[in-house]
């Protein structure tokens, strides 16, 4: 899952990244409401972690911008702990939570895993194309009715593809939107990654699930996934 943290104080927003990523998220950060703005208007977020006080436009601005256009990306708001009426006017203009500063770490974390819980729905949680599923919340990830074991870059990798199957990501793309990288020309980076998943998952050489498109990168080549809550028998119960 990818969340955008939005701070331009860069040790706390450093600070609350490398939390992040500890916790298996892939983590983008911007220092001004501007350029998150943009970011979240151009590439797929699950979570915005947003400090009210930007340089530029401010951090209600940018929450008020994304609901008056339709966007419903889970929002927290950081803010100072003696400012009450942020918190009010901040929840008022569609933020779902909200922390404290200072941060602790392990409560930004299960309140993101909050806030994703509701957006998806209780049971809505994995993302299925084609053979392969991954579970959003526990991170289990299944090919062919085997469990697959993942490093977070991996298992990054294959959501950002399995989300949006038969688009083309060149490798630029995928080495910003998965590594936050530049892209140098002279890495293969994506590929050797590539190759690893292909691995794991068992992937078909003859009918892959990942495509490589010559010239320019790589694509889910599946039908659209759909996103279901946990199988049961007859009875009820988990299969």
């Amino acid at each position: 899952m990818k969340v955008l943290v939005i701070e331009d104080e860069k040790r706390i927003a450093a600070f609350v990244a490398k939390g992040l990523e500890q916790s298996g998220f892939v983590v983008d950060v911007c220092h001004d409401g501007d350029d998150g703005l943009t970011r979240c208007q151009q590439s797929p977020i699950d979570v915005v972690v947003l400090d009210i006080m930007l340089p530029g436009r401010d951090g209600l601005s940018v929450l008020q911008r994304l609901r008056a256009a339709g966007n419903a990306v889970p929002v927290i708001l950081m803010t100072a702990r003696s400012a009450p009426d942020e918190r009010v006017r901040g929840l008022n203009a569609g933020a779902d939570d909200y922390v404290t500063k200072p941060i602790f770490i392990d409560e930004l974390v299960a309140r993101v895993h909050a806030v994703l819980r509701r957006a998806q729905g209780q049971a809505v949680s994995v993302l299925e194309g084609d053979g392969v599923s991954v579970n959003l919340l526990t991170r289990e990830v299944a090919a062919a009715g085997r469990a697959v074991e993942l490093t977070n870059r991996e298992y990054a990798l294959l959501v950002h593809l399995l989300r949006s199957p038969g688009r083309v990501f060149t490798r630029i793309q995928l080495c910003e939107q998965v590594w936050q990288y530049h892209h140098d020309p002279g890495t293969n980076l994506v590929d050797v990654y590539v190759q690893r998943l292909r691995r794991k998952l068992g992937d078909d050489p003859e009918a892959p699930w990942i495509e490589a498109v010559r010239g320019v990168g790589y694509r889910w080549r599946a039908a659209p996934p759909t996103l279901a809550g946990p199988k049961t028998d007859g009875a009820g119960g988990r299969q």
